[in-house]
């Protein structure tokens, strides 16, 4: 396979994970705080917010399987995993690393639920809140794979992940209330 194919599709996976585990939060967020999405049931926002789950992790293995076996920067599979062992720009991808082993034990803790029990799972899957932002570190700062950070729409994309995120996630941290959804945002603007 081309270089080239590998690279843009480990920088097309890597955008479309951080988008979708965005997506993850705001919809986990949303489930916890019991809020409504618009013609949903509940039960089918949690299976949403399952399925989205897996996707992202899916376009996650393709990400990291594309950046392991790109020849234009040497990404081991132990530095994948391992936090800091890359030869190739240490710190960012550390940080990759550790939302990496972040996300897999709250993915398999989630999959082991029923027999971990709901204390378990919940203390491990409040790492969620720490996965994120740290992945959202990684993806900007490694931005196009050659150097430079993240910029253009992909940049505009991840800004709107965190917006999205921040105005869920605001009222449950500060007021314990319900996170908004995107149509109350909606109806805040038009007022």
């Amino acid at each position: 396979m081309d270089s080239a194919v590998i690279w843009y599709a480990g920088q097309a996976t890597g955008i479309v994970s951080l988008t979708l585990f965005s997506a993850v939060m705001v919809l986990g967020i949303s489930v916890r705080r019991q809020v409504r999405i618009p013609g949903m049931p509940r039960l089918a926002a949690v299976a949403l917010h399952r399925s989205i789950s897996l996707l992202a992790v899916v376009f996650l293995a393709a990400h990291i399987l594309t950046a392991v076996v790109d020849s234009y920067v040497n990404i081991s599979p132990l530095a994948a995993v391992v936090p800091f062992t890359s030869a190739y720009d240490p710190l960012w991808v550390g940080l990759g690393a550790v939302a990496l082993d972040l996300i897999v034990a709250v993915t398999v803790t989630s999959l082991l639920r029923a027999r971990l029990g709901r204390r378990t799972w919940r203390a491990v899957h409040w790492l969620a809140y720490a996965c994120w932002p740290v992945a959202v570190v990684h993806g900007v700062t490694m931005g196009s794979g050659t150097g430079h950070p993240m910029s253009g729409w992909p940049l505009w994309l991840t800004i709107g992940g965190i917006a999205a995120v921040l105005i869920a996630l605001v009222p449950r941290v500060t007021t314990g209330r319900r996170a908004l959804t995107p149509a109350d945002v909606l109806a805040g603007v038009r007022r």
